[in-house]
């Protein structure tokens, strides 16, 4: 599995950057997935597109927009770029308004990144490391956070909870965005750090997912967790929905999970 830091190259990272608006915002941080041979601007004008038609999703943690957009031949080779603003822009976003952090992901396919972004989640969920990361004062600095903090993901088949549990009855959990390979993978992963500290990973399997895959899989799944705007257009798809505003947040997932469970 590529590492983080290895998807995040030094001329990919812009600090202090200036953007007018979130368009703006996107815009700068897909012009570093273009100098750094990631994408070409057809996939910029796609992470716009996204958040066009689905609305401020990407917006995934207070102050934190996970920019994307679906495998396509724009992408030349799965990167990332990590741009922080100037000055804060608004996405429109009911809770995690202003933006002052844009991170793209330019993926070729929707499995070689997924192990980098569980790192970056869980270094995001931690406050202390957040804070740092978003205080990093060169990138050099901030590459250096990302490569020296990554945690271990879990062990193969750990938090898969299907193969291990015997008689046991597994439940499934989506997870859901608008493309199923950004946002939806941070929420999987802080549910699942949650789901391993109650004891629960044998029981509870928890699968990322995108809004058109989700409507189809909603009847395997005791409950589908996703943003505001994703909820909405999923819309009654016949299990409960429950929307989640910080997607880094073990909190806000403890909360969600316990109301889920009714424990």
């Amino acid at each position: 599995m590529v590492s983080l830091s290895e998807l995040l190259p030094g001329e990919a990272i812009r600090l202090g950057a200036a953007a007018e608006d979130w368009r703006g915002a996107v815009r700068a941080a897909g012009d570093l997935l273009v100098a750094t041979g990631s994408s070409t601007d057809a996939y910029t004008a796609e992470m716009i597109r996204s958040v066009e038609d689905n609305g401020p999703y990407i917006v995934l943690a207070p102050g934190f927009a996970f920019a994307h957009a679906r495998p396509s031949p724009a992408v030349l080779r799965t990167g990332m770029s990590w741009v922080r603003l100037a000055r804060p822009v608004e996405f429109g976003h009911e809770t995690n308004d202003p933006v002052d952090l844009v991170v793209a992901l330019a993926a070729r396919d929707a499995s070689q990144h997924t192990e980098a972004m569980a790192s970056l989640a869980r270094l995001l969920a931690d406050p202390e490391t957040e804070r740092a990361l978003r205080d990093a004062p060169t990138p050099q600095a901030l590459r250096a956070l990302l490569a020296g903090q990554e945690p271990p993901g879990p062990a193969a088949g750990e938090a898969a909870g299907g193969a291990a549990t015997g008689g046991r009855t597994v439940h499934k959990i989506l997870t859901v965005c608008g493309n199923g390979l950004g946002t939806s993978l941070f929420l999987k992963n802080t549910l699942e750090q949650v789901l391993d500290r109650w004891g629960w990973s044998r029981y509870v399997t928890v699968e990322a997912t995108d809004t058109i895959s989700a409507k189809g899989k909603a009847a395997e799944a005791v409950a589908i967790l996703t943003s505001r705007e994703i909820a909405r257009t999923l819309g009654d798809v016949g299990v409960p929905v429950k929307v989640v505003d910080d997607f880094t947040s073990t909190v806000e997932a403890d909360r969600v999970l316990r109301d889920t469970y009714d424990v």
